[in-house]
């Protein structure tokens, strides 16, 4: 069941094993604190794939035949077990309890209040194929939209806003958080992105458009008497130029891979820790 939500599954299955990476030694699928939850019909998550996980799952699986409630593994990342990464990993292995669910829920809970936020002005064909890529990922989606019927068919992980007035919502968005501006209407993406650039914590502002677009807005902001000095933390356009491909979910994608890579310098910058590494389940 991929797509059920961790409450769902521990209310499902009740006998579930947890399987954790414990330690790591060189290199590995993933790193220490990543989980998986395996019951005899089903799996939620993954500690990295491959034979190293089809080892660990038919060890937890052999746990709830046998009854046993906690048990270690140390596995080799190499050719004897037909994988090539040359680390080790230590898996722990835990029987369910209601105390170790809670933690999980917790621990969940906590991490997607950590989560980036991303706020896309406009539903428009890239806004939705936008919200449906990052929709897959650990962000927190918001899209905001002036036409009702645009805001139909979005993801269900993405809240949305019908409003007259998107650029009013630039101040809402999390600190460290992003603006991607698709909108419909060149006018409204130059206000919202000029709200969006007066702020100095976003990781992201970043309009699609054209070197075109950005001349025009670069003389925009002459206008407005807004320093030029704004333009230079605009990502304009999105999903930068190697590519040469316009469709919508070819747009995403990229666009998708400049997020994560501002949001691992913005985390970078703020703690020196690399983004997204999951911590490990704090119980005794």
């Amino acid at each position: 069941m991929p797509d059920a939500s961790l409450s769902t599954f521990l209310a499902r299955y009740t006998s579930t094993i947890l399987v954790e990476i414990e330690a790591v030694k060189g290199s590995s699928p993933r790193e220490a604190g990543t989980f998986m939850l395996v019951s005899q019909e089903a799996i939620w998550e993954t500690i990295g794939g491959g034979q190293f996980e089809y080892m660990a799952i038919d060890h937890a699986r052999a746990m709830l035949r046998s009854g046993v409630a906690e048990d270690r593994m140390d596995i080799p990342l190499g050719p004897e077990i037909g994988q090539c990464c040359g680390g080790r990993t230590l898996l722990r292995f835990r029987l369910v309890t209601a105390d170790i669910a809670a933690a999980l829920e917790a621990r969940q809970k906590g991490e997607a209040e950590q989560q980036p936020a991303v706020f896309i002005f406009g539903a428009g064909h890239v806004g939705k194929a936008l919200a449906e890529a990052l929709s897959l990922l650990p962000l927190t989606l918001t899209v905001i939209e002036t036409r009702e019927n645009e805001l139909r068919d979005l993801p269900s992980a993405a809240a949305s806003i019908l409003t007259p007035m998107p650029e009013a919502f630039v101040r809402k968005i999390p600190a460290n958080g992003a603006a991607v501006i698709v909108t419909h209407d060149h006018a409204l993406d130059f206000m919202i992105a000029k709200e969006a650039l007066a702020r100095n914590d976003l990781a992201y502002v970043g309009m699609i458009g054209s070197k075109t677009k950005r001349a025009t807005f670069a003389h925009w902001l002459e206008r407005e008497d807004e320093p030029p000095s704004l333009l230079a933390k605009l990502i304009l356009p999105i999903g930068g130029s190697s590519v040469r491909d316009k469709r919508p979910a070819v747009i995403a994608a990229l666009v998708a891979a400049e997020l994560l890579q501002a949001f691992s310098a913005a985390e970078t910058r703020r703690s020196g820790n690399q983004y997204g590494h999951p911590q490990g389940l704090d119980l005794a």
